[in-house]
């Protein structure tokens, strides 16, 4: 074999791990025969594999000494042997990682979310989450779009999505976890809590609103009242739930808004139902249907159904204090 330096390196290039397997193979049982038997080859296969890494690398990698006598290493075999238990290991390790990755017990899971259900769904499902698969990472996003959210799903820059249904067009599938019915949130003391009762949509058109930027179910809302013929004073938006709430609470305007997106422990204001029904917010999970689900994000779907269907956004009580608790 030449022994230039450069097409030395190039022979390098043609090493496979095989190659290096049968050495650490040969190198521990001490024959071909029983090196081939670990393997589950022949042991002219094992002698083969020898054979190509030597002229790989170079030199004699083997003594061959005949006969029932144990083979053993040249001085340039365990130099070769010492990396070769490296990228056999690290090989390993990586069909280990896959194995675990395709079981759903390591990896990565993006989930792309939205500022109501990060606060009052997201840390218990992470909780459930994190127990069931300690080995995924979730990498979370918030948007304030609906639209966003989708648009980063279909990117591929997210596994899954919380959303709201229907579903804008493009190439997503969802599963509904629950629905979020719209509450009226006035100041306490303000004509709306003072009349003891549930608001007509008539009466929200004639008072100071605030509403929404970017919500898609919050626009839905809006044009469904005004299909009804009822034209909305809104004085200003905001998709900072705690602005709005904040602002409401100071009896500058009442606000129509989705049920899990009001914190209830606020003594400023009172929460109402509706008198005329209006369609809840139907909140999903959303993925790409082109691309496979991972298990870890059947997983994350599972728990969050689970979760989701034992929670119901309570009816204001008379106090004006709503909450979620379990089913």
């Amino acid at each position: 074999m030449e022994r230039d330096g450069h097409v030395r390196r190039d022979g390098w290039l043609r090493i496979e791990v095989r190659h290096l397997a049968a050495l650490r193979a040969v190198a521990r049982e001490g024959s071909f025969g029983a090196a081939a038997a670990s393997l589950g080859y022949t042991q002219s296969a094992v002698s083969q594999q020898i054979q190509t890494l030597e002229r790989a690398v170079g030199e004699r990698l083997v003594e061959r000494p005949g006969g029932p006598r144990r083979v053993s290493l040249t001085e340039a075999g365990e130099v070769v042997l010492r990396h070769a238990e490296r990228v056999v290991a690290g090989m390993e390790a990586a069909w280990a990682d896959l194995q675990a990755l395709s079981a759903g017990e390591v990896g990565t899971l993006r989930v792309g979310t939205y500022q109501s259900v990060g606060a009052r769904i997201l840390p218990d499902l992470m909780r459930r989450f994190v127990a069931d698969r300690p080995g995924v990472e979730v990498h979370l996003t918030e948007s304030t779009s609906d639209q966003e959210l989708l648009d980063q799903l279909e990117r591929g820059e997210t596994d899954l999505t919380f959303t709201v249904l229907p579903l804008a067009g493009g190439p997503f599938e969802a599963v509904e976890l629950m629905r979020d019915p719209y509450r009226v949130i006035a100041a306490v003391g303000s004509p709306l809590a003072l009349a003891g009762r549930p608001p007509t949509l008539a009466e929200l058109g004639e008072v100071a609103l605030i509403g929404s930027r970017h919500c898609f179910a919050g626009e839905q809302t809006e044009r469904l009242i005004q299909g009804r013929g009822i034209a909305l004073n809104v004085v200003f938006r905001s998709d900072d739930n705690g602005t709005v709430q904040g602002l409401v609470g100071t009896g500058m305007a009442a606000a129509l808004m989705p049920a899990l997106a009001v914190e209830p422990n606020d003594d400023q204001i009172v929460i109402l139902a509706t008198a005329d029904e209006l369609p809840p917010r139907r909140i999903a999970l959303a993925w790409h249907r082109h691309r496979a689900l991972s298990r870890a994000a059947r997983s994350f779907i599972d728990r969050a159904v689970e979760l989701c269907g034992g929670l119901d956004v309570a009816a204001p009580d008379p106090e004006g204090i709503g909450t979620i608790a379990p089913r």
